[in-house]
């Protein structure tokens, strides 16, 4: 990714955003996600999702008529505060507590009064490798466990994540509450990233961001992370990709600040979460050599992860491996249900050997992207951004078993790309001080 496809990239995306002071995108946003919301509430096969989609309908369709409100008020009178960026920001904040939070607390406060199809498998998976940490020190059965357990509840025995997803199970071991829900959990270190990646980025005071970028363009990553259906959906009744997503949105923020170290940090929580942050990890590190830090970034990146590994994999290692590498990879004794149809399922689905083929497709494409870090490696925060965003939409594209909901990362990686510093690219130099001012620079900006 060069800087020139980088900068036309955010050029012709600043474009789209301006349509009507950012109005235009907020009413496309709020009105398919009511269309979404409400087609998921009479459709969806899964309770959780039929009641997410109850509340999320009323509160999008809320959101929609506010914005239509602002819209006809930026009509009347176009410098009205009523729509400008902080009002959009107000309108956003509530769309999100309406069709994220709202629906979160009810189906958590309806589950601990005994109504069980309030939560997705994930919810329940995590909250039992919990108490399993708490009482053995490792959150994973094993096979012969798992094997022992009625043939219908044998994939609820797998917990396909990295050991340190089991922490956000543990205040389920410790007492039986509402609160002690693991999405709560979730969209609680959720808001806490996003809290920091957004004052890294922009602060009250400077409405055209610390980083000198419009805060729209802030106020429209956020959205895609938060308000988006899939988002919202997701922390609603699953929740255990979302803070994977914001640590990573951190880790950029941060990088794209200069701050290697404390990026590979925050990529590095992500990581002992969820396996699909590594690849970012890796991108950072890429970029992190650039500017002599890739160490920095790595210490953060890899040593995290693999601090969360160690005990476990000094208590119970077979346990490990039959978890986190068997069972994803399609050798545990139940397969994986993630059955989205993406090109890399059909191929598996319909092609003699498909599965092999799909496998072979996915591997090109990952020794095609490493090719190009290594003669390419990106120079800027905002570069790595779309790197990462557009590899892993060709990973879940191609791999054999994935999901829908994971979508949300590429969405969300390529939406706050355009957020990002263009920082210097490595082995670049400021311009003598007498040129920049003949150019009309401001060396004190």
């Amino acid at each position: 990714m060069t800087v020139a496809a980088e900068q036309g990239s955010r050029s012709r995306w600043r474009t789209l955003d301006r349509s009507g002071g950012g109005l235009h995108l907020d009413l496309l946003l709020y009105t398919g996600s009511t269309a979404f919301a409400a087609v998921t509430a009479g459709t969806s096969t899964l309770p959780p999702h039929r009641a997410w989609g109850v509340v999320a309908t009323v509160a999008y369709l809320c959101a929609t008529l506010a914005v239509a409100g602002q819209l006809l008020a930026r009509r009347h009178r176009p410098t009205t505060p009523l729509a400008g960026t902080a009002a959009r920001w107000v309108v956003t904040t509530a769309a999100w507590f309406g069709a994220a939070v709202l629906p979160l607390v009810l189906q958590s406060v309806e589950r601990a009064a005994g109504d069980t199809d309030r939560a997705q498998e994930e919810v329940l998976v995590i909250e039992d490798s919990g108490i399993r940490l708490a009482e053995s020190g490792t959150p994973y059965l094993t096979r012969e466990a798992i094997a022992a357990l009625p043939a219908d509840e044998r994939l609820l025995g797998y917990t396909p994540y990295q050991p340190g997803m089991a922490l956000f199970g543990l205040p389920r071991a410790a007492v039986e509450a509402w609160w002690t829900d693991a999405r709560i959990w979730f969209a609680l270190a959720t808001v806490a990233a996003l809290a920091l990646a957004v004052r890294a980025l922009w602060r009250p005071g400077r409405p055209t961001g610390r980083t000198g970028h419009p805060a729209n363009l802030l106020l429209r990553a956020v959205q895609v992370a938060t308000v988006l259906p899939i988002c919202a959906l997701t922390l609603a009744t699953g929740g255990d990709d979302l803070p994977v997503l914001a640590f990573c949105l951190l880790a950029l923020t941060l990088a794209g600040a200069g701050r290697p170290g404390a990026a590979g940090v925050a990529v590095g929580v992500a990581g002992a979460l969820k396996l699909l942050a590594w690849p970012i990890a890796l991108v950072l590190i890429f970029w992190g050599a650039t500017r002599r830090a890739g160490l920095r970034v790595a210490a953060g990146a890899l040593g995290l992860p693999a601090l969360a590994l160690l005990p476990v994999l000094l208590v119970d290692r077979a346990a490990l491996v039959e978890n986190v590498l068997r069972f994803p990879l399609g050798h545990g004794l139940v397969t994986s249900p993630a059955q989205s149809p993406f090109p890399g399922y059909l191929i598996a689905a319909a092609l003699p050997a498909g599965r092999a083929v799909a496998a072979a497709l996915l591997l090109a494409a990952g020794l095609a992207i490493a090719v190009h870090l290594v003669r390419h490696p990106p120079r800027t925060a905002a570069a790595t951004a779309l790197i990462c965003g557009y590899g892993l939409l060709t990973a879940i594209a191609l791999m054999p078993s994935t999901r829908f909901g994971y979508l949300l990362y590429p969405l969300a990686l390529l939406a706050w790309a355009p957020t990002l510093t263009t920082d210097r690219p490595a082995g670049s130099f400021p311009q003598p001080a007498g040129t920049a001012r003949r150019q009309g620079v401001d060396l004190r900006t």
